[in-house]
């Protein structure tokens, strides 16, 4: 079930030769949700890069910046930031002590298989925000605070990066929904 996803980071300059590996963490389609449907867990911003984000029951999503005042808004190809939170629950069932945001995810997931997804689909979350999948993993450049607390950071590995192409309001507990694949 895992795939191997080719993309480039034009923010760093990464080669598009480059392999990040999105590992699935169950086949099961959690509760409520298939592999391409689901919810949203959490939703985290913060102000500052490379440290674990702050948990927000609500955010506004703007068309080609993400979320104001979060770290990553702007005009790149990383605006938004997901993270599987069948992710988070492997590492908690191992005895790490994690929570939705330590990863510095904006939008932790539930029910989605990241492991499907592919730069170009589209993501409806709520009713109005549209996610355009800008790329499958990540590059990290030096030990961050995150990989200083846990001695590991999932990110590279299983984090899904989008920018944003319709805005809105999501809230913790919204739809999410693979709309174009």
């Amino acid at each position: 079930m895992d795939e191997v996803a080719r993309t480039r980071d034009r923010s760093t300059g990464v080669s598009p030769r480059s392999e990040f590996r999105l590992q699935a963490v169950s086949s099961d389609p959690p509760k409520g949700g298939t592999p391409n449907k689901g919810r949203v867990r959490a939703i985290s911003i913060s102000r500052q890069k490379g440290i674990p984000k702050t948990n927000v029951p609500q955010a506004e999503l703007q068309v080609d910046h993400g979320i104001p005042g979060d770290a990553h808004a702007g005009s790149g190809l990383r605006q938004v930031s997901l993270l599987a939170g069948e992710s988070i629950d492997s590492l908690r069932a191992e005895g790490v002590e994690i929570a939705p945001g330590d990863f510095a995810e904006n939008i932790t997931t539930e029910g989605v298989d990241m492991s499907t997804l592919k730069v170009g689909n589209r993501l409806k979350v709520g009713a109005e925000v549209e996610l355009e999948l800008t790329q499958l993993g990540k590059t990290c450049h030096g030990r961050c605070k995150i990989f200083e607390r846990l001695g590991d950071c999932i990110m590279p590995r299983q984090g899904v990066f989008a920018r944003v192409a319709s805005s809105g309001r999501i809230q913790v507990g919204d739809a999410i929904e693979v709309i174009h694949d």
